[in-house]
């Protein structure tokens, strides 16, 4: 019974408590609140969508930077690595250069010039001599008689005339210029083929050189490329001439080499002496605003004054004297009334130092030779070391030494080829460099008359080879063997070898069409030879050539 009563009682009380009007607002309300609350809920959703995506977003570049950065690492340590070792091969390549050139230089100190008593390399480069009928001695010996004794007696008489006359011309410029302001002429010396008595070409042109220095208190200061390192590699061969006063330090002051304040005052020079007038410096023949000897100056002084000589001895001689050529200062020619002319050179030049190589204004260029850097760049003759280092050879020579002989035919020879199928790189003065070599290289006997046809074969040889390397060295410049008795000046023997065929490396085709010409004067040296030959008997020829057995 009280098991039901309290049945009872909990259904009443849960049927009250679940009666919907026992809570009216509070359920009502539940519909609207549900419908805002879903909105909410789906805009907050939508906003940690967009906020997830940019994190991640910021994630993949902040991923991406990283790589990048490790990337780059890896590059530059790769490129660290590649570094060292290309510095390992750039030190080991410059080690082996360093070596090769020191055995260079050791060869050539030693051997460079040793190659004229080497016949087994005469033999293998010789190779355009083959098939080539080359002329006997006998031959070599009447063309020589003919053409060249009988064409080149006169030069003595010619030489003796022009010097007189050249002597005269100088004194009557002395005498026109001013001693206080103009440059001071020294007498004129003979170089060249004339007076190494090799020439044998018409017209015989006399070659004199006249040295001049500045007047008092001026003095020249040369600067050679082989003792200064400012000098690019196609500048070799060449110098500066600087005019300085006689009593200024070689090196200068410092207050000519920065420029000082206006409130500064150097106290080893007062204000009248530091700067130069340039009207002054260009009246001793300076290029504009500097203090070096200008070639094209040198070139108009020295023209004006030989005219106003001329104009004052011109009543003595019985003939004209006029300029040959516009560009060289002083290509001279006499003209006779009766038709004839003697043609020579009276060129300005400075001496360097107290030795006889010689600064020249102008030298003869050929196509090979390279313009002039600049009008105060000055070529170096050493042509007076050359005449003399042939007259100290000949007298260890034979009698008749053939050795002038040699060049002689082969100047005509070139010179013939030259005529007939235009001019090449070669001249004059690249055949006597090798005379000059094969002089120094082979013993006096070998140079006897007799040996003719032997020593000319070797001088076209050499030649040969030269043309084939592209390396004719200069005889003087980095020759350790000059004579003593020479006294020639030892920075020239031990600057570096002068190749006088470099600008054959440069110039391919002046390279080309020289060695064209020089096969073919190979060629044509026979025809070119007996079409001036007296005939040689048969019986005559076959003589001598048993005698030589």
């Amino acid at each position: 019974m009280p098991v039901g009563i309290l049945r009872v009682c909990l259904v009443v009380i849960t049927a009250i408590v679940n009666h919907p009007l026992l809570f009216p607002k509070e359920n009502g309300t539940v519909p609207e609140n549900t419908e805002e609350i879903i909105q909410k809920m789906k805009e907050r959703e939508e906003t940690l969508r967009l906020e997830r995506l940019r994190l991640e977003q910021e994630i993949a570049e902040q991923e991406a930077t990283q790589k990048a950065l490790e990337e780059a690492a890896e590059v530059v340590e790769e490129t660290k690595e590649e570094k060292v070792r290309w510095d390992m091969w750039t030190a080991l390549s410059m080690v082996i250069f360093l070596l090769i050139e020191v055995w260079r230089q050791d060869f050539q100190e030693g051997n460079w010039q040793d190659t004229g008593g080497e016949e087994d390399d005469m033999a293998v480069l010789g190779k355009a001599f083959k098939g080539l009928a080359f002329p006997d001695k006998a031959i070599l010996a009447s063309f020589y008689e003919k053409r060249i004794l009988g064409t080149t007696s006169d030069m003595a008489r010619m030489r003796e005339m022009v010097e007189g006359f050249a002597d005269d011309l100088l004194e009557a410029l002395r005498s026109v210029c001013n001693r206080d302001a103009d440059m001071e002429v020294e007498d004129c010396m003979g170089v060249g083929s004339m007076y190494e008595n090799w020439r044998v070409r018409k017209p015989f042109v006399c070659d004199l050189i006249v040295p001049f220095a500045p007047p008092e208190p001026y003095c020249f200061r040369s600067q050679i490329w082989c003792s200064s390192d400012s000098f690019p590699p196609d500048e070799q061969g060449y110098g500066t001439i600087k005019v300085c006063r006689a009593d200024e330090h070689v090196t200068g002051c410092i207050c000519d080499k920065t420029k000082l304040g206006e409130d500064m005052l150097c106290l080893l020079h007062s204000q009248a002496n530091t700067s130069r007038p340039s009207s002054e410096m260009e009246d001793l023949l300076c290029f504009k605003n500097t203090q070096y000897l200008d070639a094209d100056q040198v070139m108009k002084w020295f023209q004006i004054a030989v005219t106003k000589a001329w104009n004052r001895i011109s009543h003595k001689y019985e003939f004209d004297l006029s300029f040959s050529l516009l560009d060289s200062p002083g290509a001279l020619k006499i003209k006779f009334k009766s038709g004839k002319s003697i043609a020579f050179n009276l060129t300005p030049v400075v001496q360097y130092e107290n030795s006889d190589v010689y600064f020249i204004s102008h030298f003869p260029r050929s196509s090979l030779a390279a313009e002039l850097p600049s009008s105060t760049h000055w070529f170096l003759t050493f042509a007076v070391y050359e005449r003399r280092f042939i007259q100290l050879v000949s007298k260890t020579l034979p009698a008749n030494a053939c050795h002038l002989s040699c060049l002689q035919i082969l100047s005509f020879l070139h010179g013939k080829q030259c005529s007939l199928t235009g001019p090449s790189g070669l001249t004059n003065y690249h055949l006597k460099t090798v005379m000059l070599h094969l002089l120094q290289a082979r013993p006096g006997q070998d140079w006897a008359p007799e040996k003719l046809e032997a020593r000319l074969q070797d001088m076209l040889k050499y030649l040969e080879k030269c043309l084939h390397e592209k390396k004719l060295y200069h005889f003087f410049i980095g020759n350790g063997k000059v004579p003593e008795e020479l006294g020639f000046p030892i920075i020239f023997q031990r600057a570096e070898p002068l190749n006088l065929f470099r600008p054959f490396v440069l110039r391919r085709d002046i390279y080309r069409k020289t060695v064209d010409t020089f096969h073919e004067m190979l060629r044509n040296t026979s025809a070119l030879i007996n079409e001036y030959t007296v005939h040689v008997p048969l019986a005559h020829t076959n003589g001598i050539r048993k005698e030589s057995l």
